[in-house]
């Protein structure tokens, strides 16, 4: 059996207790002026490939809505014996709390898809039978996946693999995927990793608190955007903290922001968006950090809910004037 496993990351620090805080990623894309447009990912439902979860963590037991494991051993068994899982789902949703850190989408919902081991290893099988499971899935509301993130990945291009994400599109699910760590500075240099690869994903590239290119990124001609990816606080289990850096981090970024725009533009559409659309509204909530496509893509993920005030403002005064 071929086996994937976790693009190499970094643990920079583990912390026992956190007092409340807002990571400068979230803060960095914008996300707290989506809240304070009752934006916040409210049951918006993200599809987490990864070690697992904590699910008992006071910062993550709201928002998991089920979960399910493809690693052998017991499928319902999605708890995270590792710690990349729970980092990664933390940035997407971690709750608002009086303790620790707060998600991009802090009322969005996770289903938690176990598809690598303690040892941070997976089987493609494993992972393709997930995609799969999180396009079938119904809450119990009728819910279903809007978005499906991947913080893993490695160098060779799986047919099946492509296949279910191609399928998962097709479903109208935003599928985002980290570009990989294997970079070396060089903005002209490619590497490549799958399934961040493939035309139809939303690939990620990372970037630091000064909004440079972080030096292990991967660059590549199929980069969507870029998002924090260096020193990301985030939930880990046992009730913990920790700092970690890589594209992994920068994913969840993403994955969260999307599920934002989604509740918020579905509201003013009036209707559902398809998986197009919504990825044509994600490239206009971005902003350029200088850096060549092959670098940033469509830039820095930047939720603008300025634009939209100013318009309302200036209707709002025409209005008046009648």
């Amino acid at each position: 059996m071929r086996n994937v496993r976790l693009i190499p990351f970094a643990l920079e620090e583990v912390m026992p207790e956190l007092d409340e805080m807002i990571p400068y990623g979230v803060q960095m894309m914008n996300a707290p002026a989506m809240w304070q447009e009752d934006a916040k990912g409210t049951d918006i439902v993200v599809a987490v490939l990864d070690t697992g979860c904590d699910g008992t963590h006071p910062n993550l037991k709201d928002r998991i809505i089920g979960g399910r494991s493809f690693i052998g051993g017991d499928p319902s068994d999605y708890s995270d014996a590792h710690y990349h899982g729970t980092h990664v789902a933390g940035t997407i949703a971690a709750s608002f709390s009086a303790k620790g850190v707060t998600g991009v989408a802090p009322e969005a919902k996770l289903l938690i898809l176990r598809v690598l081991d303690e040892q941070g290893s997976g089987s493609y099988e494993g992972i393709n039978e997930a995609i799969r499971y999180a396009i079938s899935w119904r809450g119990d509301k009728g819910e279903r996946v809007r978005v499906i993130s991947m913080s893993l990945g490695g160098p060779e291009d799986d047919p099946n693999m492509h296949e279910a994400i191609k399928t998962a599109v097709e479903e109208g699910i935003v599928v985002v995927c980290a570009a990989g760590n294997e970079g070396d500075s060089n903005e002209k240099s490619d590497e490549q990793s799958y399934p961040g690869y493939y035309k139809e994903v939303v690939q990620v590239g990372a970037i630091d608190e000064q909004k440079k290119l972080a030096s292990f990124s991967n660059t590549n001609d199929e980069i969507d955007v870029v998002a924090p990816g260096v020193n990301i606080i985030s939930t880990f289990p046992g009730g913990k903290y920790a700092k970690l850096s890589g594209t992994s981090m920068a994913t969840p970024h993403v994955s969260g922001a999307i599920a934002l725009l989604i509740q918020k533009e579905e509201k003013e559409f009036e209707r559902g968006l398809t998986e197009p659309e919504v990825y044509a509204q994600l490239c206009k909530n971005t902003t350029t950090i200088c850096l060549s496509k092959r670098g940033e893509g469509n830039g820095l993920v930047y939720l603008d809910s300025e634009s939209r005030k100013a318009c309302q403002r200036q209707t709002q005064s025409v209005t008046s004037m009648q």
